[in-house]
């Protein structure tokens, strides 16, 4: 595997917080170097919007400071609240894998710092190294196995409460 030559300071920032992500703990420090020089920085102010439902998913993203709150619309137009990400939680992954419209509106409830990866930097990043590209989207497979295990079982306990 051909390393980076040099980092900047953004990327070795970046690297430092991948480091600490359950997501990567598997990955070494010049895989996530390769990683980082991928990656970019976005910054919400509060009440700003990280993306609409309905938004086509070009990216996810982790958080690295602040509050995101998760919201879905309803077949009467109304809002509700699916739940609120912290420091390194993950969001958009699935646009890495189906390139669909986002399934959710997410809102800062704070000021907020993400990194974020495109779905086109993940491409050429697996394209350059195809044995990182297998070993990110296994990651993101369980990562999206475990939020779809969780909302079953809320939906059970919503079932069965309602009954």
């Amino acid at each position: 595997m051909l390393l980076p030559k040099e980092m900047s300071d953004s990327e070795e920032e970046t690297r430092s917080f991948l480091i600490n992500l359950p997501i990567f703990s598997s990955f070494n420090v010049d895989e996530l170097s390769l990683f980082a020089k991928h990656m970019s920085y976005v910054h919400l102010q509060r009440g700003e919007h990280l993306f609409v439902e309905g938004d086509q998913g070009t990216f996810m993203g982790f958080v690295v400071t602040g509050l995101l709150e998760i919201q879905k619309r309803t077949d009467t137009g109304e809002n509700i609240i699916l739940t609120r990400l912290t420091k390194g939680s993950s969001i958009g992954e699935m646009a890495l894998i189906d390139k669909s419209p986002r399934s959710a509106t997410v809102i800062a409830k704070q000021a907020t710092t993400m990194v974020t990866l495109t779905d086109r930097g993940f491409e050429i990043l697996a394209e350059k190294y195809p044995s990182l590209g297998v070993k990110v989207m296994q990651k993101i497979a369980r990562l999206l196995s475990l939020n779809m295990r969780r909302t079953s079982s809320k939906l059970a306990d919503l079932m069965q409460s309602s009954v």
